[in-house]
């Protein structure tokens, strides 16, 4: 336990270097990026929250400042900051997850802080952002459509129309929203009880395909899709209650049998896609995606790898997400060389990504890492609170009952 004691301790001091007068910030040093990203301040604040009142005012002052940027037809900006020169801009859109992950964390404060005037307070912000959201709904069929480039996983891969990252959290704000009935449409429709043309659950697979849209020809075989497995998206499904028993156990198995979670938990994707697969892009030669077991390309997120742990948790396999918890303290706590930053001597750590092959920091650590999602993890299974995601759970603090779900 002092591997993860030390993980902690330390990334409560990451949080706190993330917490700003507007809210919080996706890096805490300067010369990250100074900016309150949705998802990313959401995500954390998830996590914050669990520590009693000490992170509460930089969450609340993360859902005003995105709710007052809100745009005119209702959508919660993916960032609001000055954080990019180039886009000539402190306020920017384009993002799908930003609003689902913002009504997330608004009923999450309301429920953890027992805050119900919040909910009073953005209840003009909430109704305009779900009807931003049920505009993207061109079939009338309860389902979330998206462009490319449109979520957490922005240039890298290539997915667009049905993706199972915005289905899950589309399935949680329903829930969270007394949309009881349409949840449940929505569900059935995924998991191919019904609509089956439209399901991303595939048997075959054992998981939930990433994205899928439309099928071509009279015999409706040529179909818009791919199947490379989307880590994120899967483990939502379960944590939010999306995914059924039998379908979560195949997932977990899975990402066990593929060894998505080693050597650190979690891998972003599953297999690599390299040049030359159908799957690949040419502008993928611009990002760092480009290479396998690098960034997203089969790179290692730990904060995926918290996703993973609480999923485990969620499904009663306390044994192996103990074992998952430690690998995750030691991921977040893996270090390059020490470096100078304004006269200091910093040692980074808790990094975005490592190489999916060798378990080594690639990515940025927390001097300039650009989603401090791992903080959500801490706090959130470090804490041994992951039943915050369970919906039958024997949980004795009922404020903290499932936030993701009903």
């Amino acid at each position: 336990m002092k591997l993860i004691d030390q993980a902690h301790q330390k990334a409560i001091e990451v949080l706190a270097s993330c917490a700003k007068p507007t809210g919080f910030y996706a890096s805490g040093l300067p010369g990250g990026y100074e900016a309150t990203w949705a998802r990313d301040s959401m995500i954390s604040s998830l996590g914050a929250s669990l520590i009693e009142e000490k992170f509460q005012i930089p969450f609340r002052r993360s859902l005003e400042l995105l709710a007052q940027n809100q745009s005119k037809h209702g959508q919660i900006p993916n960032a609001v900051g000055s954080y990019n020169t180039e886009r000539r801009s402190d306020v920017t859109f384009n993002s799908i997850d930003s609003t689902l992950w913002w009504i997330i964390g608004l009923h999450a404060y309301s429920k953890t802080y027992k805050d119900k005037s919040i909910l009073k307070k953005h209840a003009k912000h909430l109704k305009a952002a779900l009807t931003w959201l049920e505009y993207q709904d061109p079939n009338e069929d309860s389902l979330l459509v998206q462009q490319p480039t449109m979520d957490w996983q922005d240039a890298f891969p290539h997915k667009y129309g049905r993706v199972i990252n915005t289905e899950a959290l589309y399935y949680a704000v329903l829930n969270l929203t007394n949309q009881k009935k349409k949840a449940e449409k929505l569900k059935k429709i995924i998991n191919g009880e019904t609509q089956k043309y439209l399901s991303l659950y595939d048997k075959k697979l054992g998981y939930y395909r990433p994205w899928v849209w439309k099928s071509h020809g009279p015999d409706q075989k040529l179909k818009e899709q791919e199947g490379w497995f989307d880590t994120t998206g899967n483990l939502l499904a379960i944590l939010t209650g999306l995914a059924t028993p039998k379908i979560a156990n195949s997932i977990l198995n899975y990402i066990e049998k593929s060894k998505i979670n080693r050597p650190y938990p979690c891998k972003a994707i599953w297999p690599p896609i390299r040049k030359g697969d159908s799957e690949y892009h040419k502008y993928f030669e611009e990002c760092e995606a480009r290479e396998a077991y690098h960034y997203l390309n089969t790179g290692i997120w730990p904060f995926i790898g918290g996703l993973y742990v609480a999923a485990l948790a969620k499904t009663k396999k306390f044994t192996k997400a103990k074992k998952e918890l430690e690998l995750l303290a030691k991921a977040n706590l893996v270090s390059k060389a020490p470096i100078i930053r304004n006269s200091k001597t910093i040692i980074p750590d808790f990094y975005e990504w490592l190489n999916g092959k060798t378990g080594r920091p690639e990515g940025n650590g927390i001097i300039k890492t650009r989603k401090n999602l791992e903080n959500f993890i801490v706090f959130v299974v470090f804490l041994e609170e992951t039943k915050i995601f369970k919906q039958d759970n024997e949980n004795k603090d009922k404020q903290r009952e499932d936030v993701c779900g009903s």
